[in-house]
């Protein structure tokens, strides 16, 4: 019951620091869209956007965690947590979307040149840097635990670096007249936060296959559980990840000889001990036969038996 309790703050926790990231994202990004149209910076102006698109992914983060956390019922057995897979998807694919967007508009910059006040520019990326510096101590607790957190937090990561760039190109422009730097910071922030998304891309991607996690190793599984007393063999197995915490595995079990399935119990019980302790995997469904499937390949590739 303790444990409950804890989880329930702890989740308490983590919607209330998303809720304080979103509106903290959304002041910046008006901050800074006043502040570059009043400047004239595309630095600044991107960087409004980038803010805008990521308090728009971080709310899509805070409802979707809300929805998950809804029970199974007959139409969606599985329950709603796949829900943050989505929403992790949906915002590493705006932010390379965005970012996109700004190396065309710096690359028209670095053909049209225009003047820029960097006094403003300076001011208003100072106080994004401080809201984005806020937000990150906000998620960086959760960032480890959730995709959708981990992504959210790389976007006020990439936004902390870019106001940080925005600073120094504004004290560029003021005391050396490098108007060039705008787009030039424009494009490596881009490319930074390209780099870093494409990670959250290719994990989310992978769930939404339902691919093996990275961590699982199903030939050492097999050794593992043929070591089991009055288990053969182990064939058909699934296993996947239905979010980034959350792995199931399913299989057949082949024994050793044929019994009751009373007695198949105490086997069960030791190899879900096994995966649980050794391999993190909570949900397990499994499959008692014996001299039963003709087909025996540990992964089959016709799914029959």
């Amino acid at each position: 019951m303790h444990q409950i309790v804890g989880d329930i703050k702890v989740e308490s926790k983590e919607n209330r620091n998303l809720l304080v990231t979103v509106l903290l994202n959304i002041f910046i990004s008006f901050a800074e869209l006043a502040g570059g149209i009043f400047s004239n910076s595309l630095a600044l102006v991107s960087d409004a956007i980038h803010n805008f698109s990521d308090g728009l992914a971080i709310a899509v983060t805070y409802i979707s965690i809300k929805i998950s956390n809804k029970q199974s019922n007959q139409a969606n057995t599985f329950g709603y947590k796949r829900i943050q897979i989505l929403a992790a998807l949906f915002n590493a694919v705006t932010l390379i979307a965005i970012c996109i967007f700004l190396l065309f508009e710096a690359y028209q910059r670095f053909l049209n040149p225009e003047p820029i006040q960097s006094i403003p520019m300076f001011i208003v990326a100072t106080i994004g840097l401080i809201a984005n510096i806020i937000g990150v101590f906000l998620l960086k607790d959760f960032s480890s635990g959730n995709l959708n957190i981990k992504a959210a937090y790389l976007h006020l990561i990439g936004d902390s670096l870019s106001s940080v760039a925005v600073i120094v190109g504004g004290l560029l422009i003021y005391f050396y007249n490098l108007q060039w730097i705008d787009p030039l910071i424009t494009v490596l922030i881009s490319i930074y936060i390209i780099k870093e998304t494409y990670h959250v891309l290719a994990e989310t991607y992978s769930i939404l296959m339902q691919a093996s996690p990275k961590s699982v190793d199903i030939n050492i599984i097999r050794d593992e559980i043929k070591m089991i007393a009055g288990v053969n063999d182990i064939h058909h197995v699934h296993i996947w990840s239905l979010t980034d915490q959350m792995i199931h595995f399913e299989g057949h079990i082949e024994l050793s000889k044929d019994i009751k399935i009373s007695e198949t119990q105490e086997i069960y019980c030791q190899i879900k001990k096994l995966l649980e302790h050794r391999h993190g995997i909570h949900h397990i469904t499994l499959q008692a036969e014996h001299n039963f499937c003709q087909e025996k390949h540990l992964v089959s590739p016709t799914n029959l038996c």
